[in-house]
């Protein structure tokens, strides 16, 4: 396999550089649309509750991953860019890799870039099917993140493939969420710097903590929305995630905090501990803080 290596610039129009913040879309951050780790998986992602109903199938390279879903957050903050510049919009955009790795802090290496074909691969072939309309519209049949994913390069004389580009095509759904929903917000910096967990709290965070308001919801049914598996073992795994975080504050502008509680059961016996987990905007917290003086 030939070894390809960072581009040294061309002429090609570009969509990027991208000077504003990374964006974020308000439906694909609400639900468990991505694996939550780095390895292949190859099983099917399933979400349900009493609006909306998720299913996610694995390519012959599995599903795309949450680190995959950074191309995707740097293609709608291109298009949230130029829509502020009063520019048209295609589905089609072109970038750099280099000006991707800027943005996500990703270092800009050899392995860089065989994972970004990788994570567009994913993109593309991961299939989804959902009832959640955007734009006013849905669609009964699968679909894919990225209906063309394509890294153009120049051969050199060496035999190297020196990278020129990426053109991507979005597909229509996540268009239609971005250019006509517009339920758009920015991300924070370290946003990048968040493990997988992590950066699903910050999302839900992001959009639920809206005005100052507070976010709370028991934690076995938050590891649902955040894409965690539902079995004990898992749900354990969470709950250990969730006071890690609470223990270290990690997310960037909101606090986690945990409180335990007994519900009694249905038909007598010993109450059920379950967990409720509040998330708060730190400028509200700084706010009340400043009132009580």
């Amino acid at each position: 396999m030939t070894k390809i290596i960072p581009s040294q610039g061309d002429l090609f129009r570009l969509d990027s550089p991208l000077y504003g913040d990374i964006q974020g879309e308000r439906t694909v951050a609400e639900f468990p649309f991505f694996a939550l780790t780095k390895r292949a998986q190859m099983e099917p992602i399933a979400f349900a509750n009493d609006t909306a109903r998720i299913e996610i199938n694995p390519s012959k390279t599995g599903v795309a991953t949450i680190y995959d879903k950074e191309i995707l957050l740097y293609i709608a903050s291109l298009m949230v860019s130029r829509l502020e510049n009063g520019e048209t919009i295609d589905r089609t955009l072109t970038f750099t890799a280099n000006d991707l790795f800027r943005m996500t802090g990703t270092n800009p290496s050899a392995r860089s870039y065989t994972s970004l074909k990788a994570s567009l691969t994913r993109l593309q072939g991961t299939q989804i099917i959902t009832n959640i309309e955007t734009g006013g519209e849905g669609s009964d049949s699968a679909f894919s993140w990225l209906l063309k994913a394509d890294i153009k390069y120049t051969k050199l004389p060496n035999g190297e493939r020196q990278m020129k580009h990426v053109e991507v095509m979005l597909c229509d759904w996540l268009h239609r969420a971005i250019l006509t929903d517009r339920r758009i917000a920015a991300y924070h910096d370290d946003f990048f710097k968040l493990g997988p967990i992590e950066r699903r709290l910050y999302e839900l965070a992001k959009f639920n903590c809206v005005d100052g308001a507070r976010f709370e919801a028991d934690a076995v049914d938050l590891a649902g929305r955040v894409g965690c598996s539902l079995e004990p073992r898992s749900i354990e795994n969470f709950k250990r995630t969730l006071r890690e975080v609470t223990k270290d504050q990690s997310l960037p502008e909101y606090s986690l905090a945990l409180a335990d509680r007994k519900e009694p059961r249905t038909g007598g016996g010993r109450p059920k501990l379950s967990t409720l987990v509040t998330i708060t905007p730190l400028d509200s917290l700084r706010l009340a803080a400043a009132s009580a003086k």
